[in-house]
């Protein structure tokens, strides 16, 4: 009996010892861990769907069956298009006969572009320039027109008689832009596009930003030539100047345009045709962002009327859910119960039902089915790390899972919702895509990555293991990564990774990312990684997510100090050799844990940290803090510009010179406060890269750096 359990023993180890470690090579050059997806899913008209395909150079757009996967359809192929090699994004007209082609892509901000682009009308196999250097260009309803952007004017293209309408004229780069949002827009509110064409095609509205009286911030860009050049753009920073924005509609039928009046507002976060063509919706917001309002506005008399009013004691979150259904009631997704969920409103604003309720939230609203008077939505029903999909009857009856009941779940439905492909995967299995039916039955497996999980097999992977920790009044969430080998009789050293910000989730019960794959390494190494999402984080309710407001990262601090308090009294960890990495929100907070709690982490990772919230936008940081002149306190009060003398453990501080979200400043002046308070602290400076400091083999040096920091100082 001795003998064999010997054995077994020595095979064990030998297994064990046959598999191999993560490099940063691996995950950052080799993509040994790359998952198949399905690229560019468009669904199209009836029970089909189509998908950019790539091969041999060229590029195609091919059209698939929802109800067998099988491709029916090359629509189109650059290998047959005179002066167009390749192409980079596709997208339809209503009734799919004509499609803009869009390549030469040129970034300007984290969504936003340059690009040329031509309308390709399927049928004639013709190829018809709409411009170059243009943004968003969309077809008109009656697909003969299409309008676009450029150098911050409206353009629109009649391919009837190949004239093109010149709508704005006024504008110039850093002062006036028309139909396209500015900075604090576009990565706050999350759209580029401001302008929408009524179901008629007989109107365009859009917006209008003057962003005179906005400050401008600058960045040097090293390149390579002798001197650098400067990158100048708008940029409001909390408390200062926003753009002054105006809505207005332009007649095709008049050639005139005229600007509408909404009330009092700062913002206008979305604006939104209705199913009656002659209404326009419109949601304004005040500056704290907590008083919402929607208006209909007609198209004809330009009179406005208030059909929506939401406010809340903290901000009031802009989103997409907004469905309007043909007898223009409408859909809404609001957390004003506690937490998010679906309603059903009248042409009036009139409440009709709450269609979900319950101490959990809806994440995603999919969609309305008008012939079974069905909404499809996902949600955390089954856990806040979990995310399941679900159907539902306007009424708020028959609620059905439709998905795997664990793990993350995601659907891409048809565009009549009898199908959708679900997205199914879990911190134990790669992404698996299934076609469904809109009852939930799997019709077929359309990618499983079995080459993946046969890849990771050849690895040694630790398990994360979820689990809920309880700190300061609250049971968090929170995953832990152990070493395969790990010996309860042994002390180990923690890294704690946590990102933070308002709303967000980290301990999610879905397949690894870039991340995941780092702290595996470094679990491979003899670390235990440990991840806890603290208040102010998402998917809990209202209260949990906003206890933060007026306070940024005070309590985000407090808990990952506690946890770290917590993990420090376990009997197989080092108390001695904690720390803490984050990225932006997330390098604020490991900043602050390390300077406040001092007494428990020995060395933190902060990459591209916001280091004061007066130096961030108006948007994002007056949401949740108000402006500095009317909360001076919360700005300062957890900015570590203010206590660099707490600092006692070790520093790693990165940032790119070129990011144009978390400007560089922020690590600039964290460093001469540490140098001024005589604290020694290492730091990397990557030139010219943005916040996400990537491209060529950056990512690999970036994270080369942070595991020879820990290795050295953990």
């Amino acid at each position: 009996m001795k003998k064999l359990l010997l054995l077994f023993i020595g095979i064990s180890s030998l297994v064990q010892a046959q598999k191999k470690d993560i490099s940063l090579e691996d995950i950052w050059i080799k993509g040994t861990f790359r998952v198949d997806y399905m690229n560019s899913l468009n669904s199209m008209n009836g029970d089909f769907y189509s998908l950019l395909n790539y091969e041999n150079g060229s590029t195609s757009v091919d059209k698939y069956s929802y109800e067998t996967l099988e491709k029916v359809a090359t629509i189109v192929n650059s290998k047959d298009l005179a002066g167009l090699k390749t192409f980079q994004s596709y997208s339809f007209n209503n009734d799919e006969t004509k499609l803009i082609l869009g390549t030469n892509f040129k970034p300007i901000f984290r969504h936003s572009f340059l690009g040329t682009f031509y309308v390709y009308d399927i049928a004639k196999k013709t190829l018809d320039l709409i411009g170059t250097d243009i943004q968003e260009p969309t077809f008109s309803p009656d697909s003969k027109k299409v309008a676009y952007a450029k150098a911050n004017n409206l353009f629109i293209k009649d391919f009837s008689n190949n004239t093109v309408i010149q709508i704005t004229s006024n504008g110039k780069k850093n002062e006036i832009i028309n139909g396209i949002t500015d900075w604090v827009y576009e990565e706050e509110f999350g759209f580029v596009k401001a302008f929408d064409w009524s179901a008629d095609g007989n109107n365009l509205a859009f917006l209008r930003f003057n962003e005179t009286e906005v400050k401008t911030f600058s960045m040097d860009v090293y390149g390579k030539e002798k001197y650098p050049s400067q990158h100048v753009f708008k940029y409001p920073k909390a408390g200062e100047a926003n753009a002054k924005v105006s809505l207005h509609i332009f007649s095709l039928n008049t050639g005139k345009t005229a600007e509408i009046r909404v009330g009092d507002y700062e913002y206008i976060p979305r604006i939104n045709w209705t199913k009656d063509a002659n209404l326009l919706a419109v949601r304004t917001l005040n500056r704290h962002q907590n008083d919402l309002k929607m208006y209909f506005v007609d198209a004809n008399s330009y009179r406005s009327h208030l059909v929506l009013n939401e406010t809340d004691k903290a901000y009031v979150d802009i989103n997409d859910d907004l469905t309007f259904l043909d007898d223009n009631s409408f859909i809404w997704t609001s957390e004003k119960d506690g937490y998010n969920h679906i309603y059903h409103y009248s042409k009036d604003g009139q409440l009709l039902n709450q269609v979900t309720k319950g101490n959990w939230e809806v994440t995603s609203y999919y969609g309305y089915n008008a012939d079974k008077k069905t909404i499809y939505y996902q949600s955390v029903e089954n856990g806040s790390i979990n995310r399941g999909v679900y159907s539902v009857s306007l009424d708020g009856n028959n609620k059905k899972l439709l998905s795997n009941p664990s793990g993350t779940n995601r659907a891409s439905f048809s565009k009549n919702m009898h199908y959708f492909i679900n997205t199914f995967s879990d911190a134990n299995t790669p992404p698996v895509y299934t076609l469904r039916n809109n009852e939930g039955k799997v019709l077929k497996t359309i990618i499983d990555n079995a080459a993946l999980k046969e890849t990771i097999t050849g690895y040694n992977l630790s398990k994360k293991e979820f689990s809920t920790i309880n700190v300061n009044g609250n049971d968090l969430n929170m995953y832990t990564i152990k070493p395969v080998n790990f010996d309860e009789n042994k002390k180990y050293p923690v890294l704690m990774y946590q990102y933070s910000g308002p709303g967000s989730q980290n301990v999610k019960n879905s397949w690894n990312g870039s991340n995941d794959y780092w702290h595996q390494m470094l679990a491979q190494n003899g670390y235990i990684v440990v991840c806890v999402d603290g208040r102010g984080t998402g998917f809990k309710g209202r209260d949990f997510k906003k206890v933060t407001y007026m306070n940024l990262v005070k309590h985000e601090t407090e808990d990952q100090i506690s946890v770290a308090k917590e993990l420090a009294k376990l009997p197989y960890v080092d108390a001695n050799r904690i720390g803490i990495w984050g990225w932006s929100f997330g390098g604020h907070m490991s900043t602050n844990c390390l300077l406040k709690g001092n007494d428990v982490f020995a060395a933190a990772i902060a990459v591209a940290p916001v280091t004061t919230w007066r130096f961030y936008d108006t948007i994002y940081t007056e949401r949740y803090m108000r402006t500095p002149e009317e909360n001076p306190a919360g700005y300062d009060d957890n900015s570590p510009l203010n206590y660099p003398e707490l600092l006692k453990g070790k520093y790693l501080l990165i940032h790119g010179t070129g990011d144009d979200n978390v400007h560089v400043q922020n690590a600039y002046r964290m460093a001469e406060a540490l140098i001024q308070a005589n604290k020694q602290f290492e730091w990397g400076i990557y030139p010219d890269k943005n916040h996400g400091i990537y491209g060529g083999n950056t990512r690999l040096h970036l994270y080369t750096k942070m595991t020879n920091f820990i290795k050295n100082n953990l």
